[in-house]
């Protein structure tokens, strides 16, 4: 057997408030839960980002838990890619820059394909690629 995708992704962030509004303003994502101070999760295409404050979630369950989902966190950045055509590649690099994200990275990938690099509000490295270079 072998899983058929990913289903959601995690982040941990040290802001949850400015990781609610880059996700949400600058990104576009649709929040779809939230439980202040813990997490935001966001709808992004078929699967979901979730967010947590890594502190939030290291040791015990949402205050509203009626799952026993066990504890989790990290410390350090992340790294999250998002699927982008070349032409959504340039939009993104205009986008961003007129919110004041800087790219950190762009490059041609020798297998073919081109990615641009930024930072989330908590550092986490993110990246929107064509999808051929995983040759996909």
């Amino acid at each position: 057997m072998q899983p058929a995708a990913i289903l959601e992704s995690a982040l941990y962030v040290t802001d949850l408030e400015a990781a609610e509004t880059f996700y949400a303003d600058i990104l576009g994502l649709e929040q779809i839960g939230k439980v202040a101070g813990r997490h935001v999760f966001f709808r992004c295409g078929q699967g979901v980002l979730l967010l947590f404050n890594a502190e939030a979630t290291r040791h015990t369950p949402a205050p509203d838990a009626r799952l026993p989902v066990p504890p989790h966190g990290t410390v350090g950045p992340g790294h999250l890619c998002f699927s982008a055509t070349p032409e959504e590649l340039d939009r993104w690099k205009t986008r961003l820059a007129s919110h004041g994200v800087a790219i950190e990275a762009e490059f041609e990938w020798p297998q073919g394909g081109r990615s641009i690099y930024l930072r989330d509000p908590s550092g986490n490295s993110l990246e929107f690629a064509e999808p051929k270079i995983w040759k996909l």
